[in-house]
């Protein structure tokens, strides 16, 4: 999700309402529906959820892994916190509640598709490795380019002297969307350390979703809100990842 503030009459761009609203009851149910979610991952963890869950399905479900899962459930964790400050201070725009319902769906999808995927449906436990090393390198540099780059624009839409202005600096000087691509590196680096070449369906949905569909709408509509500066921008800068696309 990505902080643009307009006019409340802006239409639907890239699959959201960018209007500039507090939505406050939807963003307080966004994170309650999310924070049940990644609660959820660490009862079915930690305190025999996983067990109860099978039996209610007629199968046999432990946790095989518990150390990947327990991470993976922190991974979780950390993507919650992240979500719960983009919403209350990053985000300026509108949130409906079709996008609500949406992503919480979404969200629970792989957050516990992935602890399932790392942590139950293994066949032998794998030890951590340099490999998971990597996965977590990746997870904290994804999550540092989105919410880093959402920060830097946010204090400087702050200074009413840039008011009306696009915002080019920091991480945004080296991609149009850094922070799409974040999102992207961080679900790479967290697909990776399930373990399962299942769980990159995710990052590599998410990429696409980006690149034709989100991204298109947004610049459409940066375009049409900043005009010249933004073309400017667009014709020197890379559109999603840096120095290459």
């Amino acid at each position: 999700m990505t902080e643009h503030t307009q006019t409340a009459n802006t239409p639907k761009t890239g699959g959201v309402d960018r209007s500039h609203a507090t939505s406050f009851a939807q963003k307080l149910t966004f994170a309650g529906l999310h924070f049940t979610v990644i609660a959820w991952c660490f009862w079915l963890v930690s305190f025999g959820g996983l067990t109860a869950l099978g039996g209610a399905l007629n199968r046999e479900w432990e946790v095989a892994d518990h150390t990947r899962a327990l991470i993976l459930a922190g991974c979780a964790l950390l993507y919650g916190i992240r979500h719960f400050v983009t919403l209350f201070y990053l985000l300026a725009r509108r949130v409906d509640w079709g996008e609500v319902l949406g992503l919480v769906a979404f969200m629970a999808s792989f957050e516990v598709g992935f602890l399932l995927l790392g942590g139950v449906w293994v066949d032998e436990v794998q030890p951590l490795n340099w490999h998971d090393g990597v996965a977590v390198a990746l997870l904290l540099i994804g999550s540092a380019l989105n919410t880093g780059s959402e920060w830097q624009r946010k204090l400087w839409k702050q200074d009413p002297a840039n008011k009306g202005h696009c915002y080019t600096g920091g991480l945004f000087r080296y991609s149009m969307h850094i922070n799409y691509f974040g999102d992207v590196v961080l679900f790479s680096g967290w697909a990776l350390f399930t373990t399962s070449v299942w769980a990159f369906s995710v990052p590599l949905l998410m990429a696409l979703m980006f690149v034709f569909f989100h991204i298109p709408g947004l610049d459409a509509y940066l375009s049409q809100r900043y005009g010249a500066e933004f073309d400017a921008y667009a014709k020197k800068t890379k559109r999603f990842i840096p120095f290459v696309y």
